[in-house]
């Protein structure tokens, strides 16, 4: 049994369809309210915040995922993240089960240096000093001397994908254009960007996790080597939609003015400095680990996203 804690977001859907397709078909997705990926999935309801619940979803599991997500709110992720992962642990530990965790990059240092497995935590705001927390919270587990959880830690910077991706590239560019508005890019578009197809990211968890030698490591998950500016992103998406795509680039001004009035925009504060450097994000340690593994690249995710978007018109003009 695999079992995927937090499994109603884009990267648990992936997964379990991952998993299903090339790794096992006894899969239990636990969350508050479940629902299944494939047909043969089993259903946990549960609360992670409880330790017993938590112990129960683990329970009988030989491998775990922890894929857990929540809204951009720093209190939220400072009261309910370290208590998650700590219950998880625990119940790993109990159950002898393998520990899987899919973490993001906020903990890095937000400048243009090149971050790799062994790039030092420096986070900026809280959001990333939650995330350094956990991660800290786990690698103690990891390199204990009398190692009682075998653990791999996955990373992935930004997503772009299909299906409900939630990340700033959807939803300031392809959420954009699918309801026929001007497509936005934070900052500056001619700084170098790293994005993770949602898709690759979860096969090459799954991949990960069902590889033994893999563990007790961390592993930056595969990314198209061919970094673009924002500028230049949008003229590929141009080039797939067909059609020329203008964009605005929101100044930062215009950011920290709309943060004395949303809420949704104080909590991206944080995260601007890394739209004002390059982001360099290196996974070349898993490409040649798994050289045989096929990444997406732009054109190919882009085209995706087109379909897809192209795919929900047609049905909303069929409904009507």
């Amino acid at each position: 049994m695999q079992t995927i804690l937090g499994a109603n977001g884009q990267i648990a859907n992936e997964l379990a369809k991952a998993l299903k397709q090339e790794h096992t078909p006894e899969i239990r997705l636990v969350s508050r309210r479940p629902q299944k990926i494939n047909d043969t999935d089993t259903l946990l309801p549960a609360d992670l915040l409880d330790p017993s619940q938590t112990s129960r979803a683990v329970e009988k599991s030989e491998t775990v995922y922890l894929t857990v997500g929540l809204p951009m709110d720093s209190k939220m992720w400072a009261a309910r993240f370290p208590v998650m992962m700590r219950n998880t642990i625990n119940a790993c530990k109990e159950h002898g089960a393998k520990l899987v965790f899919f973490d993001n990059t906020y903990m890095y240092p937000q400048d243009s240096r090149l971050l790799t497995e062994e790039s030092p935590f420096a986070p900026v705001g809280k959001k990333g000093e939650v995330r350094k927390e956990i991660a800290e919270m786990l690698l103690a587990e990891m390199n204990a001397k009398t190692r009682q959880l075998e653990a791999v830690i996955c990373r992935a910077p930004e997503f772009y994908g299909p299906g409900k991706t939630q990340s700033i590239t959807n939803s300031f560019i392809f959420d954009r254009i699918h309801q026929h508005k001007k497509p936005k890019v934070l900052l500056r578009d001619d700084t170098l960007r790293t994005l993770i197809w949602t898709p690759d990211a979860s096969r090459a968890m799954a991949l990960i996790g069902n590889t033994p030698d893999a563990y007790g490591q961390t592993w930056h998950l595969p990314c198209d080597d061919n970094r673009l500016t924002y500028k230049q992103f949008m003229g590929l998406v141009s080039d797939v939609y067909g059609k020329h795509l203008p964009y605005s680039v929101i100044p930062k001004i215009a950011l920290q003015i709309g943060a004395i009035f949303s809420k949704k925009v104080r909590e991206i504060q944080e995260l601007l400095p890394r739209y004002e450097h390059d982001n360099l994000f290196d996974s070349s340690k898993f490409k040649m680990r798994f050289p045989d593994f096929a990444v997406t690249t732009f054109e190919e995710g882009i085209k995706r996203i087109k379909a897809e978007q192209a795919d929900a018109g047609n049905r909303r003009s069929a409904d009507a």
